[in-house]
């Protein structure tokens, strides 16, 4: 039986401009797609939610032609959805297309690189960024994950056409195509040299690959199911991987064996993050002595994202858990800030940041569709056949 071909996967390079009010809530979501198992969720923690704006995802295209129009729309939870669009009324001299918008919308402002929109009624504004890059011909379907080398010059992604790539992250031009999972490909990512990449898969495989040849040097198998998400430990002689068996497992990269299991969850493991732990917390003392083949665990946590609602955190060398948070949805995504905050993304879209130092957090829900994995930037699966490289819709209190 053949293969449909899907519509062609886009990847934009975005010119990202934050608001100075927004620059403290640093976030980034690392982690690959666990969205193919899991229905759609609703409800929310209990936290007011923001009216999100959309907009048409070719919205710049669309307004560089005379009485072009893109559609937009607001969001208010628990409210009818309002509808509008964007006219261009024609093409000024210095080249920024004279935009209006339909009745209950308005535009701020305008420029080559940006669209302003704010909703009045709902109190609702956003900035949205125009992409001045589209690598059109990478993949057939959506994109699952990618990461950026250390050096910024090479890109690797995986997607459901069943295929993994490097390429060229300044023109998108195909360099490898790294073949050897069965079936889809949910999560890769460059190790610190750059040279080297780690992919984990539905066939319940991590595989270890050469950017320069494309070949896979090492294969780790011992999970008994798909593996969603992976960090690297240091400079990468060990490896963390989390899976749908709902097990986290230590590997040593130079024998291809498995160091240990680090937690057994009963529930699948959608996203794992490791940080080095502060000077405050206890991360507990390893029931027996750690293998000479651990290296760069100690003094680290590991933080694993839950399809149970669960946001758990082990000393990574120790094995002790350290915490255990119950969360609005189920955790799809988890980063380290520091040495004692993270954040963690769940289903229903709440943004969890966390002081590992006591119980209290905060919730931040930026967006009203859930949170989800699988671009690696440094690195979240955009669940359409376009990924956004530095993809940000701004909210503007």
């Amino acid at each position: 039986m053949g293969w449909r071909r899907g519509p062609i996967a886009h990847f934009h390079w975005w010119s990202v401009g934050i608001d100075p009010a927004l620059r403290s809530r640093r976030s980034s979501f690392g982690g690959p797609t666990s969205g193919k198992e899991r229905k759609r969720r609703s409800g929310g923690g209990g936290v007011k939610m923001a009216a999100p704006l959309r907009i048409q995802s070719d919205w710049a295209q669309a307004l560089r032609k005379d009485e072009g129009e893109a559609w937009l729309s607001c969001h208010p939870p628990g409210k009818p959805t309002l509808y509008g669009s964007l006219t261009c009324q024609g093409i000024g001299l210095d080249g920024i297309p004279e935009v209006t918008a339909s009745e209950g919308f308005i535009v701020n402002e305008i420029n080559k690189k940006s669209i302003h929109i704010s909703c009045p009624k709902e109190t609702a504004s956003s900035k949205f960024l125009a992409p001045y890059t589209t690598f059109s011909r990478i993949h057939t379907k959506s994109i699952t994950c990618l990461d950026i080398s250390s050096g910024g010059g090479l890109g690797v992604s995986s997607s459901t056409d069943g295929s993994m790539k490097i390429w060229q992250a300044s023109n998108g031009e195909l360099r490898r195509v790294l073949e050897g999972h069965v079936f889809d490909v949910n999560c890769c990512r460059f190790f610190p040299s750059g040279l080297v990449v780690l992919s984990g898969g539905m066939d319940a495989q991590l595989k270890i690959w050469s950017a320069e040849d494309a070949s896979c040097v090492v294969t780790f198998k011992g999970h008994k199911g798909g593996i969603l998400d992976t960090a690297i430990v240091d400079r990468g002689r060990n490896v963390v991987s989390g899976s749908r068996d709902g097990t986290a497992r230590l590997w040593d990269c130079g024998r291809s064996a498995c160091l240990g299991v680090i937690a057994d969850c009963g529930s699948s493991i959608n996203g794992v993050a490791v940080g080095a732990a502060d000077n405050s917390i206890n991360l507990g003392s390893p029931e027996q002595m750690p293998s000479e083949r651990e290296v760069g665990t100690e003094l680290k946590m590991l933080l694993l994202a839950r399809e149970d609602k669960k946001l758990q955190c082990f000393g990574l060398q120790s094995r002790q858990p350290v915490f255990l948070f119950i969360g609005s949805d189920a955790f799809n995504c988890c980063t380290f800030l520091s040495g004692f905050l993270l954040l963690a993304g769940t289903q229903d879209g709440n943004i969890y940041q966390l002081d590992v130092r006591s119980p209290r957090f905060s919730s931040v829900n930026c967006l009203i569709v859930p949170v989800i994995p699988g671009i690696t930037l440094k690195g979240n699966l955009i669940p359409a056949v376009m990924i956004v490289m530095i993809a940000l819709e701004i909210e503007l209190k």
